[in-house]
Order: structure tokens, then sequence, then C-alpha cells
């Protein structure tokens, strides 16, 4: 578990006029598109699973799968927006997803789960890491103070990720759309 600093505000629990929409460095100087997914991306959701490796499923879902189907992916791209948000990153050169985080909330909007997959061509590229900083970012915008990442045990990856966002992690740097 992962506790976010997060300045609470008073008010309720509205995002700024802030699109959550942008293109993403990772450290090593990758670029990637991100944005919330919508129901139109569930062909290309179902395509990007099958480039995941079978074990990285098991993790996302925390079960053995092995093939995503239908059902799970309308959960996947027919989100509220409010409680439950699934970012997906995109390749710019292919227009392919590359890598998908979903944020679920808990009714007050206090503490949020996360869960993230990624596709095993594009693995060790910071990809995860810069993805999950925009979703740490998205989950302080709404003010929830708490983001978990459920994990196996036999996940040492997700482990590691644990332990390193609790330390002093660079924020992902947007980069501007035009």
């Amino acid at each position: 578990m992962v506790e976010l600093v997060s300045e609470r505000a008073a008010a309720p629990h509205t995002l700024p006029a802030v699109s959550w929409s942008a293109d993403l460095a990772t450290r090593d100087g990758y670029v990637f598109h991100v944005r919330p997914a919508s129901p139109t991306d569930e062909p290309a959701l179902a395509e990007f699973f099958e480039h995941v490796d079978k074990e990285d499923l098991r993790f996302r879902f925390l079960s053995a799968i092995h093939k995503v189907g239908h059902d799970q992916l309308r959960a996947l791209v027919t989100v509220d927006h409010e409680h439950i948000e699934n970012f997906l990153a995109f390749d710019p050169a292919t227009g392919r997803i590359v890598a998908t985080a979903m944020l679920a909330a808990d009714e007050s909007l206090t503490r949020a789960e996360v869960a993230v997959a990624i596709r095993a061509d594009f693995k060790r590229r910071g990809i995860s890491w810069t993805l999950l900083d925009h979703v740490a970012a998205f989950a302080r915008a709404k003010g929830i103070a708490t983001l978990e990442s459920i994990e196996s045990r036999d996940n040492h990856q997700g482990s590691s990720w644990n332990a390193n966002a609790a330390g002093s992690r660079r924020p992902a740097r947007a980069i501007p759309h035009r």
C-alpha cells in the first residue's frame, strides 16, 4: 500500500477543468499518449490483451485467465469516470495500446486501488512507472489520500512498485498537446 501525499480539499471532489489526456515521456525519453478509455476502445483493448504475458494477465486480474472476455472488456471501457477511471497508453508510431492502468476508488473517494498491465514487447521502457505517476496525479486531484495495489506474492515486479512508489519518485512529465 502506498500513501499519497495529498492536500485534501474541503470542497466537493471535483476535478479542475484539466484534460487527463496527455503525451507523457518516460525517464528514458520514450513518449506515449495517454487518455481515459471509452466504449469505442473495446476492440483495441481486446487486441492489446492478446499481447500481455499470461503471467501478467494473472497478476492483473488476480486469477488464472487466458483471454480477457467481452464482459471484462466492457467493464474496462464503460467506467463512471467518478469512482473508476481506466487510462490507456498508446504508442504514437503504431497507434496501438501499449499499457492500461485502472483506478477504482471507494464511495467516499478517500482510497483507491490501481491495476496496471503492459504489452510484453513494451516492458522495461518506464511506461508503467510513468503511467502510474499520471494515475497518482489524477488520484490526488480527486482528493484520494491512499492509492493501493493489491499484488500476488509471486509478482516481484509489482512488489517493487509498492516499495519504490513510497519513496521519492519524480512525477511524469506532461508534454503540452498541440
